[in-house]
């Protein structure tokens, strides 16, 4: 098996691949877009197995830790049960690094696989189902802003207010380009801003949805730099009542729903999970924001099988505001490859990841873990890939 970054000159092979694995229609454009790179492995000369590797970054501690998105994860029927995928994983982890992508995240179809690997459930893709009748219960904001239809000259203020949100969510991508194109945006058939002072307060975009007597609107983004905007987007949605059977809103701030939507006991939710994988502990711990703590340390043994470079004894170093991870220690608490990821989301405690068979060690040992990453909300991200 060989194993190489695949080039334009494989689009058709890669494109017949994925259609066959996802039975989907045939991709058009470019194999090579802007901001992503990808694998493939062959076996005599052909095409057995692909792997997408997206460019994006996420917010944690308000820094955008750069992130590899993996995706469109192929293997040909013929050569299934070979270990293609795993070799493919193996390989992107490396690549990930030498891109300076020491995080990856992924939505798995198949757990199993990932997590042989090292990924794990970190946190979540939400959206809600709003009836008409519970929106229109949202409270009048105290102050109307009045909204527009969004131009081209908004996009930067209208990313730089998606920004000012998103980066106070732990999980959240920076929709950064060039893979995240922020002109599209204006395809959208509903794009409105909240204009303010300097720059924008909010914004919101949906597309029209068949459905129903009266189909629904199904709103991509809702954003809101305070509660005053947040209301007035939540007021705009409440006036298409009689056109409209139902919002979905894709849960971008859990604000909107937790403290300010009427959503009842029992509510639709669909939720998508994703996973996480640090793919370098040293460089991710570097790039990530933390909370200001008293100068600690604990000490770690990782056990990786797949990243072997920091794999073994190392420490997780809080001095003077920073944090930071070194090697040496004593390994008091161990760490499965599994742990990293929903440790350095949030999405779960060091209890948890003892019951979960990822973390052994003294409770006492592992304390300053949680104290790093405690009380910053579910992980989320609002783009899928």
């Amino acid at each position: 098996m060989h194993i190489r970054e695949f080039t334009e000159d494989d689009r058709d092979a890669v494109f017949r691949l994925r259609k066959v694995a996802f039975n989907g229609t045939k991709p058009s454009g470019p194999l090579l877009r802007p901001g992503t790179h990808g694998l493939l492995a062959e076996i005599d000369g052909r095409v057995a197995g692909v792997l997408g590797i997206g460019s994006y970054a996420q917010f944690y501690g308000g820094a955008a830790v750069p992130m590899g998105g993996i995706g469109g994860v192929a293997v040909d029927g013929a050569y299934r049960g070979r270990g293609i995928a795993n070799a493919l994983l193996d390989a992107a982890l490396a690549t990930m690094r030498e891109h300076g992508q020491p995080l990856s995240a992924l939505y798995a179809t198949v757990p199993t696989l990932y997590r042989r690997r090292g990924w794990e459930r970190a946190g979540v893709f939400e959206w809600v189902e709003l009836p008409m009748d519970r929106l229109l219960t949202v409270p009048k904001p105290a102050e109307l802003i009045p909204s527009r239809p969004a131009e081209e000259s908004d996009l930067p203020a209208l990313h730089a207010c998606y920004l000012e949100v998103a980066r106070t969510i732990d999980g959240m991508a920076d929709r950064r380009p060039p893979r995240i194109d922020v002109d599209k945006v204006l395809e959208m058939d509903l794009v409105s801003v909240l204009p303010g002072p300097n720059g924008l307060r909010g914004y919101l975009t949906a597309q029209r949805e068949p459905g129903g007597d009266m189909g629904r609107l199904k709103v991509d983004d809702l954003i809101g730099v305070d509660v005053e905007a947040q209301l007035n987007l939540l007021a705009s949605l409440a006036s298409w009542a009689g056109t409209l059977e139902a919002i979905d809103l894709r849960i971008t701030d859990p604000a909107t729903i937790g403290f300010l939507g009427s959503t009842p006991m029992r509510h639709s939710v669909w939720t998508s999970t994703w996973m996480q994988r640090v793919v370098d502990l040293p460089a991710a711990v570097a790039a990530r924001g933390w909370p200001r703590l008293a100068n600690a340390a604990v000490d770690l043994e990782i056990i990786d099988d797949h990243a072997p470079w920091h794999a073994g004894l190392q420490r997780v170093v809080v001095e003077d505001g920073s944090v930071r991870v070194e090697p040496g220690g004593t390994g008091a608490v161990r760490l499965h490859a599994r742990a990293l990821g929903p440790w350095f989301s949030g999405a779960q405690n060091t209890h948890a990841l003892r019951r979960g068979g990822l973390l052994e060690g003294d409770p006492a040992d592992a304390v300053v873990l949680d104290q790093l990453t405690g009380s910053s909300g579910t992980p989320r991200l609002a783009d899928f890939f």
